[in-house]
């Protein structure tokens, strides 16, 4: 089976799950992983959080997102344009937001551009291995876009179950920093 038939399949069976999920199970695996993240020194140093949205059954960041605010730090999330991604800074979920690509909820174009190239990036994905090989949704933003912007410290959350033993990857994937999940922390080495 080539690479892109491989991640396709990994793909589809995690995206399975996922939909299998109870909320519960969501809004407690994504506690414990806003736990082990708000106690990072990446975290408590970083000035701005840029978060995605998530939705379908993604780790949540929510509680992340309160706690940013809470602590003064600006907060921005990304928008789609064409290819690529934008992040603008956002003060409200509620207020700030609109449906977007794919019907995620994205920045008003009304909001201040983000250019914080140091902020702490979440990053989704659909899966990861150990080695924090990266699957995403197969359209390549956050590559895209951490290869213009390299200097930002990543993390990628993940529930346990998205977490296989290899993700086949390309020369061009940006590997996150980290990948917490409710039950470990991989580093990129």
């Amino acid at each position: 089976m080539d690479k892109n038939s491989k991640k396709k399949e990994i793909r589809k069976e995690i995206l399975k799950c996922r939909r299998s999920l109870r909320e519960e199970e969501i809004c407690y695996g994504s506690h414990k992983i806003a736990e082990k993240i708000l106690s990072m020194e990446v975290y408590q140093k970083a000035e701005a959080v840029y978060l995605y949205i998530d939705c379908k059954g993604e780790a949540s960041v929510k509680e992340i997102y309160e706690a940013a605010f809470k602590d003064g730090k600006r907060i921005a999330a990304p928008r789609v344009h064409g290819d690529d991604m934008t992040f603008y800074y956002i003060r409200s979920m509620e207020e700030d937001l609109e449906p977007g690509y794919f019907d995620i909820p994205e920045p008003k174009t009304s909001l201040p551009e983000a250019s914080d190239e140091t902020a702490l990036l979440l990053v989704p994905g659909v899966g990861f291995d150990p080695q924090c090989h990266r699957l995403g949704y197969g359209k390549g933003f956050y590559d895209r876009y951490l290869s213009a912007h390299p200097d930002h410290p990543t993390i990628a959350l993940a529930l346990d179950f998205q977490i296989r033993e290899e993700i086949p990857s390309d020369t061009f994937d940006v590997l996150p920093d980290l990948v917490v999940t409710p039950s470990s922390i991989y580093r990129h080495r």
